[in-house]
């Protein structure tokens, strides 16, 4: 006789991979981080009203959400078997019954309402109440979840191993299924390979011509700062893109938005960056700390609200490089010209509206882009300012020429006009790779595979050190 003992899955970390309360608060602070906040704040000691504001607020979609494929396989073959599926939740109970219809269980769901937080005991004695005892299987993936299990005919465990041995002593069935994290996600969402937009905080240094070992060692110790910084935000950023990046061809692959690494997690790793970048700031001093949390706080008003807002988001991009170059002057002490502040931010401007453009052209079709401003018909738009940015950069570097630094730094200073001709190529280059749609959706990193780029920035290298007249004093 076939077995028809009712399947309970917890949802939380077992059915899912992430958890709805943390989605909800994200996808709030996302929409409207005020009352967020303040949602927060004023019901912390109130669970299931916590649940229910923060899921009202943020109306995150269940649809998108990552499932644990085993699990969804076990419910699946559950139902062929004629058996009852449920969800036995303590995320709020609209929630969940939203998620039991995106994956056909409409019928009995189990959440918490009513100011019950239905966790633990009390989730126990709901099911027992509806299904008797040892008259149900049930999933979960907490300790917590031990009261269930013990008043289940079958402990299903996803991974808390403690709780799976506990229970194969107590001489109960068990199933386990792998349900931990990696180091090595958690290490991809932190994107140390975005560090190396961070080799901006040396322009000061080799602009002064300063490579004193005590020059570089500072510079050095402002770029672990502004990593750790970038990291934090990187963090948050994709803690508050969840939906967009899930609508994403790429990005849904992302350590969070796929629920390879627990939001919770990602949320005390964020933090931890964070903290090293600001003490890391401060015994550099005031000057660098005040610039550190600028940057911070510029990215994460970028990340919360200001990336949805069509040109601002680009000038805030190109502020953001910029800040990275005051940073590298200031710890160093060295002086940060005009000329090198008017290069800078129009060629990231330019950048900047590359990345929007490269977005465009591969979207899937003419709506706006997930989290963003812009749609297809800004192409032509995006272009012109890209092609704004790299007039205003290429026009600051030719007017660098006839400054008394440069006079006094470049001795020939025919080759460093010319050293503005690769220079200009490669951002014009850039340009026409995005507007084409053949770059990925991060021009910088890009840049460092592309060899063709890469050998136009050599040149202009080469042409510079021409002019400096290191040439003669090396060989």
């Amino acid at each position: 006789m076939a077995d028809k003992t009712p399947l309970v899955l917890d949802v939380d970390g077992t059915f899912l991979r992430t958890d709805m309360l943390v989605e909800s608060f994200w996808a709030g602070m996302g929409k409207h981080p005020i009352a967020t906040i303040a949602a927060s704040l004023r019901h912390l000691g109130d669970r299931p009203r916590l649940k229910a504001e923060l899921a009202r607020i943020g109306q995150p979609r269940t649809d998108l959400m990552p499932v644990h494929a085993e699990i969804a396989e076990l419910a699946q073959i559950a139902r062929n078997e004629g058996r009852e599926v449920v969800f036995a939740s303590a995320s709020d109970r609209e929630l969940v019954e939203r998620l039991a219809v995106d994956h056909g269980l409409e019928g009995k769901v189990f959440g918490s309402e009513n100011g019950t937080n239905l966790k633990g005991t009390a989730k126990a004695e709901a099911l027992v109440a509806a299904y008797g005892e040892g008259g149900f299987d049930y999933a979960g993936n907490e300790p917590v979840d031990r009261a269930i299990w013990e008043r289940a005919d079958t402990a299903i465990v996803v991974g808390d191993e403690s709780s799976a041995k506990a229970m194969a002593a107590a001489g109960k069935p068990v199933q386990s299924f792998d349900g931990t994290w990696r180091w090595r996600d958690l290490a991809r969402a932190l994107r140390p390979h975005q560090w190396v937009k961070n080799i901006l905080l040396l322009l000061p240094m080799l602009a002064a011509h300063d490579f004193t070992w005590a020059t570089l060692g500072m510079v050095v110790l402002g770029m672990i700062c502004f990593s750790a910084a970038a990291s934090s935000i990187y963090v948050a950023n994709d803690l508050l893109d969840l939906e967009a990046d899930r609508l994403h061809a790429t990005k849904r692959f992302r350590p969070f938005a796929s629920g390879a690494v627990p939001l919770l997690v990602g949320m005390g790793a964020g933090a931890a960056a964070g903290l090293v970048a600001l003490l890391g700031s401060a015994l550099l001093g005031p000057q660098m700390l005040f610039i550190t949390a600028l940057y911070m706080l510029l990215s994460l008003a970028y990340s919360l609200r200001l990336k949805r807002l069509r040109w601002v988001d680009i000038a805030i991009l190109a502020a953001l490089y910029t800040l990275r170059v005051v940073a590298g002057a200031t710890v160093t002490g060295l002086g940060v010209s005009a000329f090198l502040i008017g290069f800078i931010f129009p060629a990231f401007a330019a950048l900047g509206a590359v990345k929007r453009l490269t977005e465009v052209t591969r979207a899937r079709n003419d709506e706006r882009l997930p989290g963003r401003g812009y749609a297809r018909a800004d192409r032509s738009k995006l272009l012109n300012l890209a092609l704004i940015g790299v007039m205003g950069a290429v026009l600051s570097f030719l007017a660098y020429g006839f400054s008394p630094q440069a006079i006094a730094l470049y001795p020939s200073r025919l080759f460093l006009w010319a050293a503005a001709v690769p220079m200009m190529l490669w951002l014009i280059r850039m340009v026409r790779l995005g507007y084409e749609g053949r770059q990925d959706y991060d021009p910088i990193l890009f840049a460092m595979r592309d060899k063709r780029g890469i050998g136009l920035l050599l040149m202009c290298l080469a042409a510079m050190f021409f002019a400096s007249g290191m040439w003669e004093s090396v060989f």
